[in-house]
């Protein structure tokens, strides 16, 4: 037996051992008033301010708890639905107002607005809610500063029903991120109830307990298996979801997921390998949607602590040496948007991301590396995520034989899912590595900030230029209709051409397999799975 009669052969008895448990579940998939869909990974907590909550677990913050406002919907060109960044539509709110120096934001809370237990929705839950975002800390208040909420006292009760913000600056992103999985409405009488001394903000509690107005409850959850919504008829955030349950099934082994939604025994399988959405839209068997992720690039990092990424020549050497088309043929499957081979070496528009003005090029790699005193070359390590092996190791190995075709040796650094963030993100300590970092909040300046400002969470370059923090500081706030906006855009974008801290691979999309019953699937920002509108044929 070879290699790869061994792999297919295990992949189908785990798929048949994965089988069993989906007896029941598959019932549920043929009732007509239940949803199942299929994730890869596991949630870990059902509170999203609760320190270690890990980005699988924001979709419960989407579909069981309320925000204030929400976004509209839009038709992408291939007929398929996605949020509207652009159409900031009310939640629990129904209206608010601009004070005239755009400093403060009023919210007109709908009358009907309720949790669960039928408790009026308050201001003063709004803002238990956003003080416990910020004093909780971690990526919770860090999103939170990003809309230009700081301090707790820029949250003020006016009313009852009538809420404010007040912003040290005005912002074009105080808005939208209040519209963001963070920015949740908690029932703060039920979690006051379930605080103790210890645990003032209940976060013990809510990390079992839900305690929100959402279109869904939480029916039950079994840790690493599966969770349940059920329907809350009496939702006042918007028009009610057309299934009455959805089952949450977590399920690892992709050729199980491909198995089950082929065979009608789930209606959604979420976020799935290209190569199986390749494969899945040829077969025509199910639906297979792909959404561009709006403001999310897949990179290669040159960390500038190592000291060969300092040259800028080098830099520029390994953006020539890197065989674009062959990773997007290999890795992405020819699916996402490149990013490569721009015509000119100035920015077309201000829109982010755009193509960056490199190709593969051996011969003006070479010529690059020899100006340079590493023109024989030098030894480098390159990271990927093996949570992320699906295109990481592909592209990788890509890399490291067309780099070696130059004289720069790459040996594979293959990191557990578990340590990466810590080592890739926090510490920042990987000579080379392979990231990928979409923005909630759709502006070049976002991005930028979070992935080309020293310290910030996604540099895991290390890049540190004063010019386009300037630049970062100017237009992160700035509304785009300013005259200078799109200027100071195009300036920082030329710095990201000519300095190369982040050498983009392709845009992804989201891919997602569906059976033709499912209805009403919408990609959103957040990459998680939003069963609001689902509905079933």
């Amino acid at each position: 037996m070879n290699r790869r009669q061994l792999l297919k052969s295990a992949g189908a008895l785990a798929a048949g051992a994965s089988l069993l448990p989906f007896l029941k579940t598959n019932a549920w998939a043929q009732s007509g008033s239940t949803a199942v869909v299929l994730i890869g990974n596991t949630i870990n907590s059902l509170d999203i301010h609760r320190p270690g909550t890990n980005r699988p677990s924001y979709q419960v913050a989407v579909n069981v708890y309320d925000r204030l406002v929400t976004f509209g919907t839009k038709k992408l060109a291939d007929g398929s639905l996605a949020y509207d960044y652009d159409k900031v539509q009310p939640e629990l709110a129904e209206s608010w107002s601009f004070s005239p120096d755009r400093k403060s934001i009023t919210f007109k809370i709908k009358a009907n607005a309720a949790f669960w237990d039928g408790t009026p929705v308050t201001a003063d839950d709004v803002k238990w809610s956003f003080d416990r975002a910020l004093a909780l800390g971690g990526f919770p208040k860090v999103q939170m500063g990003a809309g230009g909420f700081v301090e707790p006292g820029q949250f003020v009760v006016v009313d009852a029903k009538t809420f404010r913000v007040d912003l040290k600056r005005p912002s074009k992103l105080a808005l939208p991120n209040l519209g963001v999985p963070v920015a949740v409405i908690i029932n703060s009488k039920v979690a006051k109830a379930n605080a103790t001394a210890a645990d003032p903000w209940a976060a013990e509690y809510l990390h079992r307990n839900p305690a929100g107005s959402g279109a869904f409850r939480v029916e039950r959850w079994d840790a690493g298996q599966q969770l349940i919504y059920v329907r809350n008829d009496k939702w006042a955030g918007g028009p009610l979801p057309g299934v009455q349950r959805v089952i949450i099934r977590e399920v690892p082994a992709t050729a199980t997921r491909r198995a089950l939604v082929e065979r009608g025994d789930a209606h959604l399988s979420f976020q799935i390998p290209n190569k199986d959405a390749q494969e899945l839209a040829a077969a025509k068997k199910v639906k297979v949607v792909g959404s561009p992720i709006d403001n999310c690039l897949y990179v290669a990092c040159l960390n500038q602590n190592f000291e060969p990424f300092r040259d800028p020549k080098v830099r520029q050497a390994v953006a020539f040496a890197i065989p674009y088309e062959q990773i997007f043929r290999q890795a992405a499957y020819g699916r996402g948007v490149k990013m490569w081979g721009a015509k000119s070496a100035k920015p077309a528009t201000a829109a982010w991301p755009q193509p960056f003005p490199y190709d593969t090029d051996l011969k003006k790699a070479k010529a690059l590396l020899d100006q340079t005193k590493y023109k024989d070359g030098f030894e480098v390590p390159l990271s990927y995520d093996l949570g992320e092996a699906d295109w990481g190791e592909p592209a990788a190995l890509l890399i490291q034989e067309s780099l070696g075709k130059i004289g720069i040796k790459v040996t594979l650094d293959k990191v557990p899912g578990a340590n990466w963030r810590t080592v890739a993100l926090v510490e920042k300590k990987l000579p080379f590595l392979l990231e990928n970092f979409g923005g909630w909040l759709n502006t070049p300046c976002y991005y930028f900030y979070w992935a080309y400002i020293k310290g910030n969470l996604f540099n895991a370059s290390n890049y540190d230029d004063a010019t386009v923090k300037q630049l970062v500081e100017e237009t992160l706030h700035m509304e785009k209709s300013d005259k200078a906006y799109d200027g100071k855009i195009r300036q920082m974008i030329q710095k990201a051409f000519d300095d190369l801290p982040r050498i983009p691979l392709w845009q992804p999309t989201l891919e997602s397999a569906m059976t033709p019953k499912l209805q009403g699937y919408e990609f959103w920002f957040h990459r998680q799975v939003d069963a609001r509108k689902y509905r079933l044929a």
